[in-house]
């Protein structure tokens, strides 16, 4: 089936039918980006009312997985045991949802991870911007009881698959996403939808290459990869500017405003900082 090429531009006058999406899910090895790894992707491809492909792969992360997140999606360390590595499967992926509208459920937090093996691979991240089909759901569905993907599953009957597996939840993402555009009776599809979600979802708005660009971040975000202790001065808190020593844990990336989750030595627990606000970062 010939597939035409798109571009936010061309997208957005379109017939929501006669345009190609493709519904992607990643299974990680924990809640952050930098600190954390996918451990599985997939991605469903429709067209013209059906799936026409679909792809899916388990991946061997560098470090083995705690208990805690197997508990979650059921995927163990001997099932990824010989599993291919992401930087072997990043760029089929990648070209798999070439020319299609992507979609996810709680967007953000795979674009936090996917953009960031995107630029690792030296791979250009895709031009069209992603639907969030749970932010969709909660402006055009707000009478479902909430907006988890299993609640909406129910609400919409849909036929239930592995909860926390990437196929199942790629295809019901995609699902619920098709469900949100039948309400919305409109053609100018793209543009209705990301008023709907707040405004569109780019890969660039999750890049870490442009945050590398800040000096600070830059040195955060090796911080947090190396898991190295870091004195920080934050322009916010109790004492704005005083530095504190803290372990980053993570780099969570939202459309309320990037934040990082460190443990505070000080304080003995973990906290919110929002990326905004940090002043400075110097080693330990």
């Amino acid at each position: 089936m010939s597939i035409p090429t798109l571009t936010p531009e061309s997208a957005a006058s379109l017939r929501w039918r006669n345009l190609t999406f493709v519904g992607f899910d990643t299974e990680t090895t924990g809640k952050y980006p930098l600190e954390a790894e996918i451990c599985e992707i997939a991605a469903v491809k429709w067209r013209g009312g059906q799936v026409i492909d679909t792809f899916q792969t388990l991946i061997k992360p560098s470090k083995p997985m705690g208990a805690e997140v197997i508990a979650i999606h059921g995927i163990t360390n001997e099932m990824v045991e010989l599993a291919p590595r992401m930087s072997e499967k990043i760029h089929e992926f990648h070209s798999f949802i070439q020319g299609a509208i992507p979609v996810a459920h709680h967007a953000p937090f795979d674009l936090g991870f996917i953009s960031h093996e995107f630029e690792k691979a030296g791979l250009s991240l895709p031009e069209l911007p992603v639907v969030c089909s749970s932010l969709l759901s909660r402006k055009l569905f707000p009478e479902s009881e909430n907006h988890r993907l299993q609640t909406l599953i129910g609400f919409f009957n849909l036929e239930r698959g592995t909860a926390h597996r990437a196929l199942d939840d790629a295809r019901a993402c995609l699902e619920v996403a098709l469900k949100c555009f039948e309400r919305t009776g409109v053609e100018a599809l793209l543009e209705n939808s990301f008023q709907a979600q707040g405004g569109p979802l780019t890969w660039l708005r999750f890049s870490l290459r442009a945050l590398r660009e800040n000096p600070v971040l830059h040195r955060l975000i090796d911080a947090i990869q190396e898991q190295k202790i870091v004195e920080m001065a934050y322009g916010a808190g109790s004492k704005p500017g005083e530095k504190r020593r803290v372990h980053p844990l993570g780099l969570v990336r939202s459309l309320d405003g990037d934040f990082l989750v460190a443990y505070a030595e000080k304080d003995q627990r973990s906290k919110r900082y929002y990326v905004e606000k940090i002043v400075s970062i110097d080693p330990v």
